[in-house]
């Protein structure tokens, strides 16, 4: 049995005033990538210093004006990749680069060698706040760690001073999440004190979820109690980072910002360590899904998903959120069939907004194809294959045949597996269009007695094989359809009667065909079923059509 009493519960914050539950959000936050760092220390492989070139490019590409590059001071490959960016131009004159270093001051001077040349950066400066830390791990007082932050901001303005471009002061209470409310503020309105903070020229004060402990109301608690007390709300952009150890990063984020935070840090993808940062895609996509500009180009999510399996040498997952190569999939057949029915819906009332359901948004939107949508396998019904020979092959299925020919495919699904839009065509071609036995259509000549003084207004000439047997018959009726429908009665002897007809163009153009579909009864036997035809000609692909039906009654 798991023995759950060797855990004890992370205290939560007494805020029964709480005002994020009511609040919505409007706006897209600041981002910072942290995937040059935070990111890049997570991999088993870490990137090389080209490779940290191309992602940094690409997130400059996406938009992102705040990027934390890494840990200049901690190793040579991290100081070059700085240096190979100031040296080739690469940073943008919009673009804050960060730079993370713990508050010592060799490490602090190594840093600002590593920024010689570059416009505007972050300095970002940390310590470990927490209980537990300050207890097992460095065992100093409340005071001591204070001392630290203070320190570290003092040598941080000290470099400052003779640094030619602008310096913004970027500091976090590390392990926030386990530390005490009232001395996180203590330590972060101390660091605004030193470096001078105001309006004009803020401190981030980055709150990271170090270690995701508790569930995100818990967090968005904190952030607020946070944004309410701090003693210089207005020289202060106010940061979270949190990470996902209870799987929860992305609603902690979110609720952050209902809560009063300003920015979040965060990884394509959600890399880092352990379960990783919150992922900056899935927060932006939700947004975008909801009407509100993201404020990243992020219109192309294949891209991204390339550079981040390549340089980061790890894959995106089957069901990421937007980005997985199954999430816009359905297999489950009540699901291909409202998706469907959504999608028709969408296209004949031509509605502004996009509804359909099980997709929450369009997938276009995001640079991804719309065949995916539906894949068929032994859980799929009528209304998926109905959409797959519909987005594929431009067959629009009268709604009586889709069960009959999903049937048919099912039979496939459960000797095979997943069956493949091409096999489904496939089966299609050999079920419907391609019935040539024992009944062949060869062609036929229609002539119109309108103007005579016949019972019908329709004669036709039909020659056809039997078996590869040559015949012919001439007969008429109120229209083509039904002129052979009677040639073939009294070529079989069989009563036979058309219960519907549709048709519709299969493609535009001067080499423009058009598909007729008949479902027709034998009376004799009350056995109904589809036939399908294709022609250029719209009479021959209704001919066709009774044909395939005939062929199929009569096996």
């Amino acid at each position: 049995m798991l023995n759950f009493k060797r855990y004890r519960r992370v205290p939560v914050v007494n805020l029964p005033d709480r005002q994020w539950p009511n609040k919505e959000i409007e706006k897209a936050p600041v981002w910072c990538s942290v995937d040059l760092r935070d990111g890049n220390q997570a991999l088993i492989e870490p990137m090389v210093v080209e490779e940290k070139i191309e992602f940094f490019n690409f997130l400059v590409k996406l938009g992102f004006k705040e990027i934390e590059i890494g840990f200049p001071s901690a190793s040579q490959i991290e100081y070059d990749f700085l240096r190979q960016l100031v040296e080739r131009n690469l940073i943008p004159d919009d673009v804050m680069v960060q730079v993370l270093v713990q508050c010592r001051e060799h490490l602090i001077e190594r840093t600002f060698e590593a920024i010689q040349g570059i416009k505007q950066v972050i300095v970002h400066i940390y310590n470990s706040t927490s209980t537990l830390q300050r207890d097992v791990v460095f065992g100093m007082s409340r005071e001591e760690i204070k001392q630290i932050a203070i320190e570290g901001t003092e040598l941080v303005k000290k470099y400052a001073k003779d640094f030619e471009g602008k310096i913004t002061l970027e500091y976090s209470p590390e392990s926030f999440t386990g530390t005490e409310l009232d001395f996180a503020l203590e330590i972060c309105d101390a660091v605004v004190d030193i470096w001078g903070g105001t309006k004009e020229n803020p401190v981030i004060i980055n709150l990271p979820a170090t270690v995701e402990m508790n569930t995100p109301n818990v967090y968005a608690d904190q952030i607020e109690w946070m944004n309410r007390n701090f003693k210089k709300r207005e020289a202060i952009i106010l940061s979270v980072h949190p990470h996902n150890d209870r799987g929860t990063a992305v609603a902690a984020a979110e609720l952050a910002l209902l809560a009063g935070a300003d920015r979040i840090e965060g990884t394509l993808f959600g890399n880092g360590e352990r379960t990783g940062n919150v992922d900056i895609l899935n927060i932006a996509y939700n947004m975008f899904s909801q009407g509100i500009d993201p404020q990243l180009d992020i219109e192309n999510v294949n891209e991204c998903i390339d550079i981040y399996e390549r340089c980061n040498k790890m894959q995106v997952h089957y069901r990421h959120p937007y980005a997985g190569k199954l999430v816009f999939t359905a297999f489950s057949g009540s699901h291909q069939d409202a998706i469907n029915k959504g999608m028709y819906a969408l296209k004949e009332r031509n509605q502004e907004y996009w509804e359909v359901p099980y997709l929450p948004i369009d997938p276009s939107d995001l640079g991804r194809e719309y065949e995916p949508i539906v894949r068929i396998n032994s859980q799929s019904g009528k209304g998926g294959v109905a959409f797959v020979m519909d987005t594929y092959f431009g067959f629009k299925l009268p709604k009586g045949m889709h069960k009959e020919f999903a049937d048919i495919i099912q039979v496939i699904a459960e000797e095979k597996g997943e069956v493949a839009p091409e096999q489904i065509m496939s089966e299609f071609k050999k079920c419907y269009l391609d019935q040539k036995e024992p009944l062949h259509f060869r062609k036929c000549k229609v002539e119109d007695l309108s103007d005579a003084d016949k019972s019908f207004d329709t004669q036709v000439l039909v020659m056809y094989t039997e078996s590869g047997k040559e015949g012919s018959f001439i007969t008429a009726g109120n229209g083509p359809i039904d002129a052979v429908q009677k040639g073939i009665q009294e070529l079989y002897g069989v009563r036979f009667k058309v219960l519907d007809y549709s048709e519709h163009a299969l493609r535009e153009g001067s080499n423009a065909q058009a598909a007729a579909y008949i479902h027709m009864l034998n009376m004799d036997t009350n056995e109904a079923t589809y036939g399908v035809g294709v022609s250029s000609n719209i009479t021959r692909a209704s001919i066709r059509a009774i044909f395939s039906a005939v062929n199929r009654l009569k096996k």
